[in-house]
């Protein structure tokens, strides 16, 4: 399947029932369009099986109650619907996004406690995130904008209005020749790409930034449980960029990016390494296990 995404052949979940692709749409005042109130998911599903499925459900609801809705569907309904939409795909290694927003209704203000909160699931093809970069390293911006502090976003929400400055981020690297930028947050510390994790290697041990004011991906998670299976002391910690210099290895973690070496960042160069290539195919070997 390719093409623009609102003209596919094929079926969306939408509140509750699956529905033609084309006409998986919604009002222009629908209230997440003007004010950002959505949240979502980026799911991966291998040889038909979404990985870390129930938990991606789990956040979606919990995000949705840190910026102030309750997703009208239990985690049992939100694995079920997403069941139907890959049945439907008819694909075996698919990206799933699950989304769910306040809608169109009485209020059209910043205040929208009286609009519907709804949802939608879809499926698609989707190859390596990075392309090529993910066997030859790839190459980071360093962004100009800064993760915010926590007191003034809910930044344990993967809510959409966060990734405003994450697209500008990526747009300004692309333009540069860069598959991604290296974001900092508001104190300086490095923090996470825009929409990956990041991990740097040192002397055989790994340091990755403490997610403080950032979200903590599952994939972050699920990586670091793999190094400490290992036996690979792992520092969760503040960063300083001038720390960059020292670190010989890098790789990103995310659903979209899975496990994805980084070459360079900045003027940083950065090896593909032993660790970094064991992490990224026993990442592989895992979500297809």
């Amino acid at each position: 399947m390719a093409g623009a995404y609102d003209d596919r052949d094929g079926k969306i979940w939408m509140d509750g029932k699956l529905i033609e692709w084309r006409d998986a749409n919604v009002h222009i005042l629908t209230h997440a369009m003007h004010y950002a109130s959505s949240v979502f998911e980026g799911e991966r599903a291998y040889n038909g099986k979404i990985f870390l499925s129930r938990k991606h459900s789990e956040r979606l609801i919990r995000s949705g109650q840190l910026i102030d809705f309750q997703v009208p569907y239990s985690v049992d309904e939100i694995e079920k619907a997403k069941e139907g939409v890959l049945a439907a795909s008819g694909l075996q290694d698919a990206y799933v996004r699950a989304v769910a927003w306040r809608g169109a209704g009485e209020d059209m203000g910043v205040a929208s406690a009286r609009n519907p909160v709804r949802m939608a699931i879809a499926a698609w093809e989707w190859g390596a995130y990075y392309g090529d970069a993910k066997m030859k390293g790839a190459k980071l911006d360093i962004s100009k904008w800064k993760r915010p502090s926590p007191e003034t976003i809910p930044s344990s929400a993967k809510a959409a209005g966060l990734y405003m400055i994450c697209t500008m981020s990526k747009h300004a690297a692309e333009a540069k020749g860069c598959s991604d930028a290296m974001m900092f947050d508001y104190r300086g510390y490095v923090a996470e790409a825009t929409g990956a994790n990041i991990f740097f290697v040192k002397n055989g041990e790994v340091h990755t930034p403490d997610p403080d004011c950032f979200l903590n991906g599952l994939t972050r998670q699920t990586v670091i449980g793999m190094l400490k299976d290992r036996q690979i002391k792992v520092h969760e910690r503040h960063i300083m960029p001038e720390e960059l210099e020292g670190f010989e290895q890098c790789w990103l973690t995310g659903t979209a990016a899975e496990v994805t070496p980084v070459g360079q960042i900045g003027d940083y160069n950065f090896e593909v390494g032993a660790l970094t290539r064991d992490i990224a195919e026993g990442y592989e070997k895992l979500v297809r296990s």
